[in-house]
């Protein structure tokens, strides 16, 4: 079977690898540079299986950059590319997936189309309508930054918007390349599907903020908050899970996700507290944090690593962007360390090459995440990070 995958992100491109086993693969995308390391059996994301799968394993797997190559005879088309919230319409933007299946239905009106990127709820619908078709299917993704193939190769569910024949097809091929047994399926409406994506992202953002709030709590009160989080989560009902406190939830999908499904309650006037509230708890959070940092009066303030967690290498919507943005605003002087990025500066920051020179310079070190590489200056660092994973 051919398969096209568009868009070579965390999600295209874990989905691509998981189908190349047993499927003929080809992906798309409008990067030469991610076009070019894939086919050369290196990944243009850090994930640790993703790079030992594309060197090691026997791929059927194939990136272009051209749409009639990928698209044409294929039997799915995966749509994986990036949708963002957009805080002037107060919505996805869900442009680069409008584009894809307009380009598929041009030069294959007969593949039978797969949205994986994230979409409002009601969107699919809108496309069938649009197209004229029925072969527009919503399946949404359940995975981690830095282990996107992980969580494909072992899910912890398959939900596939649609009951049709074609759905099941999608579905068993989602399992045959994984290596779990026994994965749970559920077979939903499309409209349902895209509730459940945003629902499920946005309890967890939930229980992010929830646990930040108890430790903002803690810390104010000169309260031990690793005992208190940990007598809490001894309840099996809450569990032992999700409740390691950072600076605030951030990374590709949470921050647009709740944001996204409060505008679809605000667009239909339904009353809701709890999503408000966690967005603008995740807000409250980052200024608290950056309030702390003040507090300890810094000459310089060195920032270890902008990406979002560890094993991750997205900055993108990081709580410490927000946390750099407020400390620009008091006048007080940063460095940055992060060596996935080339350029000098950030934010008009200079970024720091070298680790050493780094730990030197920086009169308070501010980390997210805790790393053995701050063990020698301990003293010098504020985290949240009490666990010290995830």
């Amino acid at each position: 079977m051919k398969i096209a995958v568009a868009g070579a992100g965390y999600v295209g491109l874990s989905n691509a690898i998981l189908l190349a086993q047993k499927n003929e693969v080809v992906l798309k995308d409008i990067d030469p540079k991610k076009v070019d390391l894939i086919n050369s059996k290196k990944s243009p994301i850090i994930d640790k299986d993703i790079e030992d799968y594309l060197k090691n394993k026997p791929l059927n797997l194939k990136a272009t950059l051209d749409s009639e190559e990928a698209y044409k005879d294929a039997d799915f088309v995966i749509v994986a590319t990036p949708t963002d919230y957009d805080p002037i319409t107060n919505y996805f933007n869900t442009k680069s997936v409008e584009a894809v299946i307009s380009e598929v239905r041009q030069i294959n009106p007969d593949a039978t189309i797969v949205i994986k990127s994230t979409i409002p709820v009601g969107f699919t619908d809108s496309m069938r309508e649009k197209f004229n078709t029925d072969k527009i299917i919503f399946s949404p993704e359940f995975l981690r930054e830095g282990k996107a193939l992980h969580d494909n190769l072992y899910p912890s569910r398959i939900v596939v918007g649609d009951k049709s024949e074609k759905a099941k097809q999608f579905a068993n091929l989602l399992k045959e390349g994984a290596l779990k047994e026994d994965v749970p399926v559920l077979f939903t409406g499309s409209v349902e599907a895209e509730a459940i994506k945003l629902f499920a992202n946005t309890y967890l953002a939930m229980r992010v903020a929830f646990f930040n709030e108890l430790d903002t709590f803690a810390e104010s009160q000169g309260l031990n908050a690793k005992e208190i989080i940990e007598g809490v989560c001894l309840d099996p009902r809450i569990g032992m899970h999700y409740n390691n406190p950072s600076f605030g939830y951030g990374g590709y999908c949470l921050p647009k996700d709740t944001k996204q499904l409060l505008a679809n309650y605000q667009e239909k006037n339904i009353p809701t507290f709890l999503i408000k509230a966690t967005i603008e708890s995740n807000i409250a959070r980052k200024y608290f944090i950056a309030e702390q940092i003040v507090k300890k009066n810094p000459e310089v303030v060195g920032v270890y690593r902008l990406s979002m967690k560890a094993g991750s290498d997205n900055h993108r919507s990081a709580a410490i962007i927000d946390i750099i943005e407020y400390l620009k605003a008091k006048d007080i002087d940063v460095i940055i360390y992060e060596p996935l990025i080339e350029e000098d500066s950030f934010m008009e920051f200079p970024v720091i090459k070298d680790l050493k020179e780094f730990k030197e310079k920086s009169s308070l070190i501010v980390a997210n995440r805790f790393s053995q590489d701050l063990e020698d200056v301990k003293e010098k660092v504020y985290t949240r990070d009490i666990f010290m994973r995830d």
